[in-house]
């Protein structure tokens, strides 16, 4: 199968999880024909935009910085992200990511579950 980017679902959200602005996805993956993924996306976060502070449970998130700059708050430690950096947050961890840059925070988000 090939997903092809002009046909992939695409949806924003609005201070998801508590945080600040919006969130653009999109959806690389139906997932609901996947086992064991919850969620495969690229999301976007304009500068001052963020995903609030969340907790994974019985599941583990991947994000994999693809451009831009942010920070993100790794259960409890404030760390700073850049291409090529991936967070992994799982096993009751909780994280939440903003773009601190000036330049939009792009990033694939994969969520795979127990």
């Amino acid at each position: 199968m090939i997903n092809q980017r002009e046909t992939m679902k695409k949806d924003t959200k609005e201070k998801l999880r508590g945080g600040e602005g919006s969130v653009r996805f999109t959806y690389l993956a139906d997932c609901e024909q996947e086992k064991n993924i919850r969620m495969l996306a690229e999301l976007e976060l304009l500068p001052g935009d963020s995903i609030g502070y969340h907790r994974h449970d019985n599941e583990t998130e991947y994000f994999v910085i693809l451009s831009g700059s942010g920070e993100v708050n790794d259960n409890g430690a404030v760390k700073q992200v850049k291409p090529g950096d991936t967070i992994i947050t799982g096993n009751g961890a909780s994280h939440s990511i903003k773009n601190t840059g000036s330049a939009p925070l792009v990033f694939h988000a994969i969520i795979v579950t127990y």
